[in-house]
């Protein structure tokens, strides 16, 4: 009897303990907590309870980023990039971002590593999912690299997942959507401001990807720069078109023009896009 009674002491005393700190759980994740693998676990059960409620799954990839861009420039520039989002947003938190998407390794360029559309699906599901079961009300799923978001996969594997766990989980109060405007319209817009400054238009490895890279490195050496003034790849017109050889460099369009600067507008509009569309999706409360 008298262990029975040290026992349940000590668990009284552990929980008061617990409950007594629980004010200063709160007051920490109420602000500038964003970032879910940077959290304890109550921090992030306080801050649900204070409604960020969203999760912010943001997916990078590794791959070849032409001969000066390190190879996991996608997954990089993703933790800022979702970070900053939540951040703005008020109501959300950034899951760790995945560093693999739907891709092909290559012996010729071996910088790749890549998952196929199929395995990319069921991971999302299961980390959706997961999210669910954790106590978010919504979920956003969303990417830094083009594989599987349409044009460059068989199919959009995040829109086909988002409406898929939408459905079956809308009649519970919980939604899941995809964003799209984070990837290809905040690319467009870029493309779009720095040819009426007179740039050439840039695709992969080119001036956004490498100039992203360079605002966002902070020392880190994410972009060789003493390889930038050969940074040259296929040219493409206006209209996104080759007109000339492939070097075979990884290079589409001509990296030389990357700039720290033209990073920070390349950034700051993936920023503004995502922030704009999720909030039509979940309105901020007034």
């Amino acid at each position: 009897m008298r262990k029975f009674l040290t026992a349940s002491a000590a668990l009284a005393f552990s929980t008061a303990l617990m409950l007594a700190h629980a004010p200063a759980y709160a007051a920490a994740a109420s602000s500038s907590l964003v970032e879910f693998e940077m959290m304890t676990w109550p921090e992030v059960k306080a801050a649900l309870a204070a409604g960020k409620t969203t999760a912010l799954i943001y997916t990078g990839g590794t791959e070849q980023r032409g001969p000066q861009n390190v190879n996991g420039g996608h997954t990089l520039l993703g933790r800022p990039t979702v970070k900053a989002i939540a951040e703005k947003l008020g109501n959300a938190i950034a899951m760790p971002v995945l560093p693999y998407t739907p891709n092909n390794a290559s012996a010729d360029l071996p910088g790749t590593i890549g998952l196929t559309g199929d395995i990319l699906a069921m991971v999302l599901e299961r980390i959706t999912e997961q999210s669910i079961a954790t106590g978010f009300k919504n979920v956003v799923l969303m990417g830094d690299h083009g594989g599987g978001q349409g044009p460059l996969g068989p199919k959009n594997v995040y829109d086909t997942v988002a409406k898929k766990l939408d459905a079956k989980y809308a009649a519970q109060g919980v939604h899941v959507y995809y964003c799209d405007q984070v990837y290809a319209p905040a690319n467009a817009e870029f493309d779009k401001l720095t040819m009426a400054k007179g740039l050439p238009l840039g695709a992969h490895a080119g001036i956004s990807d490498t100039s992203e890279m360079m605002y966002l490195e902070h020392g880190e050496n994410w972009v060789r720069k003493d390889l930038l003034p050969t940074a040259v790849g296929t040219p493409l017109n206006n209209e996104g078109k080759p007109t000339g050889p492939d070097p075979k460099n990884g290079i589409t369009g001509d990296a030389r023009p990357s700039s720290a600067e033209l990073g920070k507008l390349m950034f700051e509009t993936k920023v503004a896009y995502a922030v704009k569309q999720i909030q039509s999706f979940i309105p901020p409360k007034k």
